[in-house]
């Protein structure tokens, strides 16, 4: 049984599958702008998924409510519980047309995490990309922790990911410990981290989580550029104060592994159900919507 669900608006088409509600190709004019995958399921390595009640880790699966200590499921090897409650879940389809499609999931109370969420995404697409809105309401009795994000593995066409030059607009950077863990934020100038002029992908830091981000015409822009000129954009809106970024060299690609860069954009930083950064408290039957997408142009 199909698990995708395929939407076109001219030359701009996508595939949205129901695991974890991932994105799995976004094409316009014929320019791949993610990298896709195939594999019926979950995503790999998280490609395109949506991260929630939490993206990233939570140190040992380990927080605290109300003066209860709360085990979430350890899904990462490290001892974490990483992105979230619905990477391995089967979305429902909630609506959509030729150019637009909504999925959409609960979150039930679980080990670790005793509160009720409906959640959906939609993705619509656009002459130049797609636009994503995330929606999350609160269906339980009392206020419920929630952070929201994304994981698209981002390309621009054939052009290799480590020829193509990656601006992010922040100004602090976590510092992370041997496990992925923040351990505080420091000023990035004159440091690997600071990617705010343009440097080439991996030339920087490989792996690090970033915040104090430059909002620029009501939002936060991360862009990759190639040697022609083309141009991919990645906005979002203030909510995602934080983006993740990934340079991996093992993104399973159709003939083995390849390298890939995954930018990510959160509205919390890891840890965040530990540490309380950024997280937002629902109130019962309220909702929360928020949005980013990706723009090409250039070229």
């Amino acid at each position: 049984m199909d698990c995708t669900h395929a939407i076109q608006l001219g030359d701009t088409r996508a595939v949205v599958s129901e695991f974890a509600a991932a994105l799995r190709s976004l094409t316009v004019g014929g320019t791949e702008l993610i990298e896709p995958h195939t594999a019926f399921g979950p995503p790999p390595l998280a490609a395109g998924a949506v991260l929630v009640p939490w993206p990233n880790r939570v140190d040992g699966g380990r927080w605290n409510h109300a003066g209860v200590e709360q085990q979430l499921n350890i899904t990462e090897a490290a001892g974490h519980a990483v992105h979230g409650l619905l990477l391995t879940t089967r979305y429902a389809h909630a609506g959509g047309g030729a150019a637009a499609v909504t999925l959409a999931a609960p979150i039930t109370p679980q080990a670790g995490y005793p509160f009720t969420l409906d959640t959906s995404v939609e993705y619509e697409l656009t002459p130049d990309g797609v636009v994503v809105r995330h929606r999350i309401r609160n269906a339980g009795a009392g206020p419920a922790p929630v952070a929201v994000g994304a994981h698209p593995y981002l390309r621009i066409g054939d052009v290799p990911a480590r020829d193509l030059t990656l601006t992010l607009p922040a100004g602090r950077a976590f510092h992370l410990d041997e496990r992925s863990i923040p351990t505080g934020t420091f000023d990035v100038t004159g440091t690997g981290h600071d990617l705010r002029g343009g440097v080439p992908t991996g030339a920087g830091t490989a792996h690090g989580c970033f915040t104090d981000l430059d909002v620029d015409g009501g939002v936060v822009t991360t862009s990759l550029r190639a040697p022609d000129g083309r141009t991919l954009e990645l906005w979002q809106e203030p909510a995602f104060g934080y983006v993740q970024l990934w340079v991996t060299d093992y993104f399973p690609g159709p003939d083995g592994p390849v390298d890939a860069v995954a930018v990510e954009p959160m509205t919390a930083p890891p840890n965040a159900l530990r540490t309380g950064e950024a997280l937002r408290w629902l109130l019962p039957d309220e909702t929360w919507t928020l949005t980013w997408g990706l723009r090409l142009s250039g070229g």
